[in-house]
């Protein structure tokens, strides 16, 4: 630093930390307290804030940044950090702020309006389920299309009724959310639709896992793949040696009550030396596994083989001189929650030449979901396939020499000696 501008920035320095003393010794202690605090406390307390910054409390920018350094993110909005910071000890309820409470005042008479309206619309719920179907035009078919509708009503007034309750949104941002209320559910449901599944979408669209593997999805569960204790993102490349044993899948569901799904993990680029070309095959195929939003875990490797596994995980690789290949996760709901017989589908199954939609017709299954992830040769791809009695370790792929059009040949006779 020059020595003219040497004095300013110490004095600059100075004032900051006269204002940043003087700040936390007055919006700190004049809440609820009637004694001043000694030296000694207001020490202790600026020193815990400054270098061991709370995620609950923290609204400084530059501590933010330290925070987040260290590993920690901010827990919700910057707003509730500073109130939390200014009121300690206090009630998030009994924050002593007029607005916001004049504002609770306000939410509280609105909820109230709306539990009135969810007690009627569930009235005229049970006063249609009594009705008998023959006296409605369209008969059993009008009535339950009623029923659906209202329904959709009453899910609908119960996510009105909480979506601006401040400890709702409180206790959501702190992670503590209920996934079996429908007001935590849509909440999850819109954070996952603002980023997260617009990832999901780009990956499986831009790798055409869409039109390769599946005509088409719409995706409505949440999938994460984990290795271990390594969360691969959608697309990502994963070793060799850590494929080898089956993944864990979380499918996250924001719909209310129970799925009963089919899982596959096919790989669309297997190499065909014969037609030029690539074939399917499936490396995993699992039916009649439940999810929910409340469970949505599934191992891969404790799924039962009696009941649910068709074919058991196949070790993911790729040949040497192969192109990388894509393991396509697709998750496929099955009509009606009704159970697939493994015995009959292990009659027409196969891992080579396995395709997704043929399985789709024959058991009438719809995708909800996909995601995938990639896999090369690497050092380690030769012992897998030994290690699970796969040919090839030792065949390595060439492109194949392609010669020029007659036109495009460069005459060697015209040239100079």
């Amino acid at each position: 630093m020059a020595p003219s501008r040497a004095p300013s920035a110490l004095l600059l320095h100075s004032l900051r930390r006269l204002a940043i003393g003087k700040s936390c010794t007055e919006n700190g202690l004049r809440v609820f307290s009637t004694t001043n605090p000694t030296p000694q406390e207001v020490e202790v307390q600026q020193s815990s804030y400054y270098h061991n910054p709370d995620p609950a409390t923290v609204h400084v920018p530059r501590l933010e940044r330290k925070l987040m350094r260290d590993g920690m993110f901010p827990i919700g909005s910057r707003r509730r950090r500073a109130a939390l910071a200014h009121s300690p000890g206090v009630p998030f309820d009994e924050l002593p702020y007029q607005c916001f409470q004049e504002a609770r005042k306000v939410l509280i008479a609105d909820r109230a309006e709306k539990l009135k309206k969810i007690e009627t619309e569930r009235a005229r719920i049970a006063r249609l389920q009594e009705v008998d179907p023959s006296t409605f035009p369209g008969g059993d078919m009008y009535k339950q299309k009623r029923l659906r509708s209202m329904v959709e009503e009453l899910e609908k007034l119960k996510i009105l009724a909480d979506i601006n309750d401040p400890n709702v949104k409180r206790r959501f941002e702190d992670g503590l959310g209920d996934l079996s209320k429908p007001i935590y559910r849509h909440l999850a449901d819109r954070k996952w639709r603002e980023y997260p599944r617009k990832v999901l979408v780009q990956r499986i669209t831009q790798m055409r896992v869409m039109p390769d593997v599946i005509p088409n999805v719409d995706p409505i569960l949440d999938v994460k793949i984990v290795f271990d204790n390594r969360v691969v993102q959608p697309g990502e490349f994963v070793e060799s040696h850590i494929s080898e044993h089956p993944c864990r899948l979380t499918l996250q569901s924001y719909e209310r009550g129970e799925k009963m799904v089919t899982i596959a993990v096919v790989d669309p680029d297997v190499p065909n030396i014969d037609t030029d070309s690539f074939n399917f095959r499936c490396h995993f195929l699992a039916s009649n596994i439940v999810i929910s939003p409340t469970h949505p875990i599934v191992d891969l490797a404790v799924l039962s083989s009696d009941s649910q596994v068709l074919l058991p995980w196949l070790p993911p690789y790729a040949q040497k001189g192969s192109p990388y290949h894509r393991l396509s996760i697709i998750i496929l709901q099955q009509k009606d929650n009704i159970p697939i017989d493994l015995e009959i589908a292990k009659k027409k199954i196969q891992r080579d030449g396995f395709t997704v939609r043929s399985m789709m017709s024959r058991h009438m299954l719809s995708p909800i979901s996909a995601s995938l992830f990639r896999t090369q040769w690497d050092e380690s791809t030769a012992a897998v396939m030994r290690r699970a009695g796969l040919e090839g370790a030792d065949v390595e792929l060439k492109r194949k020499k392609v010669e020029p059009l007659p036109y495009q040949r460069r005459e060697t006779r015209r040239m100079r000696g």
